[in-house]
């Protein structure tokens, strides 16, 4: 039986059978706070005589009618599935259901806020969840028109793909009658509905429309909704990618809805856009966090005409949507808003889908997309960032002007229609006069990385006389690509202060090894720097003589750029065993005081934990914690007062505070008995040094329930769930564990409660012993219990993160191993497999690293 599962093959049959013509999906959400009435009217064509079927996953079914005629529910409702035999050309379905409202952030995700006791429920629907709502034609081939009409509560509001009407009033409750949408995919729809609250405002399309605005967030949250900001980015997005793609705007208003408890970072539902409410700040933000939120704004703006006018015809082709959503959301940064420097910024997105490259579950950036299966487990760092970089590749390659007039024509030749990856190519290829089949073989259809080092040999004056640049494939079998890159030359000045860039040089690298003949005769420089602005996608190596110099002089370099591309290279060589993590430590504490971009500070900051937690050694594990803690302490009091540096380093501050002296240190910030200068000591940062104070026994559970009356809210009861789990003890690691893989908790809180599990696992691994076994004695009834995207988190954030700490059968590479070779793909989902395998690659690179001196 499928399940819940739909393969290509029965999707593109399915597409050949039927066309849909519209929908119309009535709900109605005053039925309790379980289930929710769904009745779904469908009006398509087929080839007469034919079957298909509809997918729809629901508590009940009570009736089926076909072309009039009633259907037999228990013959023709089974395995999320309705059959519609013999078809007309002419059809008309309806199905009257009741459906379950979620809590996993899929489906029709329903919440009760603490502080005022409302429910508010919101869609999330891709990949295959509009099913969890009312019936339909789960594919995104199958565009058609919805027409929604929704009962609520009296008091509340609804959002959907068209403008919101002015609700009828039947007694205590609300209707409302949405007009029909454009025609859409049905993982694009959207219902929210609650007592939602916000701001509103218009722009002017670049068709002459006026186009209404909106922003909305639960009440409690209201005072951090900063809707003119997000609203003043969203113009300056609708401005700059009317031009790019010379397309108006294609829908007829742009709601953005901020929502708790969601599994994403946001969703581009056609003009009714979906945030995780994390991103509306109680506390003062990071630079980084700013700009991270300002991108995802502009990533689901650009999903408008990438995703939702034109839609890949299968999931193989979601890199159509994801890859260049994530492109032009980096380029509008940069040309349309304050972050000019978002490429920079990059670097940490890009740090991602290198990673993923890596792992033997790497894939190309368009995939092989067998099933519903597949698709899910392929929203990843190179669908993502890997793509995004790829495409900032082939810009360059082809040209700006030619890409730019080649996505106009791409627009407009398939507006409202689906495509395929040839429907792009052939239009960029008309645009630009290249032949692309042979990039896009290489780039898009393989997988892996190429790996650049530089070959230099010098005469006696220290004057170069041969540069090359040499090329291999890092990933056995992978071709050797053609880059667009640049290098650099960097000198240490005579005054000793700052690394001056001597020479850079645009080329184009292609094949094994690629001369720098412009380069001869010109005296070698102290750092020679591969993909110098970092325009392409490589692993770079620096010479012996440029690492060290870069080593020495880190904190020399006066631009954020150069700094991340050296930062990334001794990343990357620690990560490949080839520079001890010590070293890397070292590196980074050098760097830190320097940074002024915020997000590279975060990047820096994320790998320096890696290698603490996972790269040293465990023995040395002790000393450079103390090392790194104090370091870090000392960093977060000479920053800048008030600045972003300073945050960011003293809430690393406090993770890595392990010494008598550096937890007095965090007792004090925390109790107020200290302070620095220009740093509030907020909610979030006293919840994150209480974090550090229980997980080393300088908190109890009294100081806890304290805080969590000073923060009577969602967010302050998930940190709370957080500090409880940090608390040391074999049996209540278990306790904790056992809650966090068998329990019904909510998104947010069992996310907060596995964070906190693992406080002390670097430092105490005896204590999480016994939670070896239980993982993999659980995962896979755990798999089947849960839906898709809570099994993969907790799956994900329950494995054990120890290797090398155990000896025997408890040791998790063992286990790890055993388990892979006990569940062949045959028999185990393919998502879990790819969890265990990804889990397992990443011990046992932290082993191999971990013996590296």
């Amino acid at each position: 039986m499928p399940g819940k599962n739909l393969t290509r093959e029965e999707a593109m049959e399915r597409a050949e059978l039927v066309t849909v013509k519209n929908y119309q999906a009535a709900l109605d959400l005053t039925q309790g706070d379980t289930l929710f009435g769904s009745e779904t009217t469908i009006n398509f064509t087929a080839k007469a005589g034919a079957s298909t079927f509809l997918d729809l996953v629901a508590e009940n079914v009570h009736s089926v009618e076909l072309n009039g005629q009633a259907l037999d529910v228990d013959q023709v409702w089974a395995d999320d599935r309705i059959a519609l035999p013999e078809l007309a050309d002419e059809n008309t379905v309806t199905v009257k259901a009741d459906c379950r409202y979620m809590h996993t952030g899929e489906g029709l995700h329903r919440f009760v806020d603490p502080v005022d006791g409302e429910a508010y429920t919101y869609s999330q629907f891709e990949v295959p969840d509009a099913r969890r709502v009312y019936a339909t034609f789960e594919q995104p081939n199958l565009k058609a028109t919805f027409q929604f009409t929704v009962t609520t509560p009296k008091h509340w509001t609804v959002f959907s793909n068209s403008a919101t009407p002015e609700p009828r009033f039947e007694g205590d409750k609300a209707v409302f009658e949405f007009a029909p949408c454009e025609k859409i995919s049905t993982y694009i729809t959207a219902i929210v509905a609650g007592p939602y609250v916000g701001k509103t405002g218009e722009l002017t399309s670049a068709d002459g429309r006026t186009i209404p605005l909106g922003v909305y967030c639960r009440p409690s949250l209201e005072e951090y909704l900063d809707a003119d900001e997000i609203m003043d980015i969203t113009r300056r997005g609708f401005k700059f990618f009317e031009a790019e793609y010379g397309h108006p705007y294609p829908f007829s208003k742009y709601d953005q809805i901020f929502v708790p408890e969601y599994n994403a970072g946001a969703m581009e539902n056609a003009g009714c856009v979906t945030f995780r409410d994390e991103y509306l700040w109680r506390v003062k933000p990071t630079e980084a966090q700013i700009e991270g939120r300002a991108n995802t704004i502009l990533h689901e703006l650009a999903h408008m005409w990438f995703g939702d006018l034109v839609t890949m015809n299968w999931w193989n082709d979601l890199w159509l949507n994801e890859s260049f959503a994530e492109y032009m959301s980096h380029l509008a940064l940069t040309e349309a808003t304050r972050w000019e420097d978002a490429w920079t910024g990059f670097m940490l997105r890009k740090d991602w889908g290198m990673g993923q490259d890596q792992l033997p579950t790497t894939h190309p950036i368009v995939a092989n997309i067998r099933d519903l299966e597949d698709v899910e487990t392929n929203f990843d760092g190179i669908t993502y960032a890997k793509g995004a970089a790829v495409l900032r590749q082939l810009a360059s390659y082809v040209g700006r002007d030619a890409f730019t007039e080649g996505l106009r024509k791409y627009f407009e030749a398939n507006a409202w229609g689906n495509t395929v990856l040839n429907d792009l190519l052939s239009k960029l290829e008309e645009a630009s006069g290249r032949d692309l089949s042979a990039w896009a073989k290489v780039w898009l259809e393989e997988a892996g990385v190429n790996l650049m080092r530089s070959e230099i040999e010098t005469d006696a004056d220290g004057n170069m006389t041969k540069v090359a640049i040499l090329q291999e494939s890092f990933n056995a079998g992978a071709s050797l690509r053609p880059h667009r890159m640049a290098v650099g030359g960097y000198t240490l000045n005579e005054a000793g202060t700052e690394m001056e860039r001597v020479f850079h040089v645009e080329l184009d690298v292609d094949g094994e090894r690629t001369e720098i003949p412009e380069l001869v005769g010109k005296p070698r420089p102290d750092v020679f720097l591969l993909n110098d602005d970092d325009l392409t996608y490589t692993k770079v190596r620096l010479d012996e003589a440029s690492l060290e110099a870069a080593s020495q002089n880190i904190d020399k370099f006066t631009q954020p750029l150069p700094r991340g591309i050296i930062m990334a290279s001794a990343w990357d060589m620690t990560r490949d065993a080839e520079w001890a993590a010590a070293k890397f430590v070292q590196l980074a504490l050098r760097e830190l005081p320097v940074e002024t971009n915020s997000m590279l500070t975060s990047l820096v900051l994320r790998n320096l934990s890696v290698a603490l937690n996972s790269y040293v050694a465990p023995a040395d594990r002790p000393e450079l914690y103390a090392l790194a803690g104090g370091e870090l302490a000392k960093l977060a009091q000479a920053a800048e007062p008030g600045s972003d540096l300073q945050r960011q380093i003293t809430q690393i501050a406090f993770a890595f505070a392990t010494t008598d002296e550096q937890l007095a240190w965090v007792a004090d910030l925390y109790e107020g008995k200290t302070s620095l200068e220009g740093l509030e000591m907020d909610v979030e940062l006293k919840w994150l040094a209480l974090d550090t104070l229980v997980a080393n026994r300088k908190a109890d559970e009294e100081t806890i329930v304290a805080m969590e009356k000073e923060d009577p809210t969602l967010t302050g009861s998930q940190r709370a769930a957080r500090a409880r789990a940090s608390k040391p003890g074999t049996d209540h690691k278990i306790e904790v564990f056992d809650r966090c893989m068998t329990e019904d908790i909510a998104n947010d809180t069992r996310i907060a409660m596995m964070q906190g599990l693992w406080a002390q696992s670097s430092l105490e691994p005896e204590m999480y012993r016994p939670l070896v076994k239980r993982y993999f004695e659980n995962i896979k009834q755990m798999w089947k219990d849960n839906s898709f995207h809570s099994a993969q988190t907790i799956a994900i954030l329950l494995f054990p993160p120890l290797p090398g700490e155990f000896e025997g059968q408890d040791a998790v590479v063992t286990a790890a191993k055993t388990w892979l070779e006990a569940n062949p793909e045959s028999n185990t989902q393919a998502g879990l497999r790819r969890v265990v395998s990804e889990r397992l690659d990443a011990l046992e690179r932290s082993e191999r690293v971990q013996a590296v001196k």
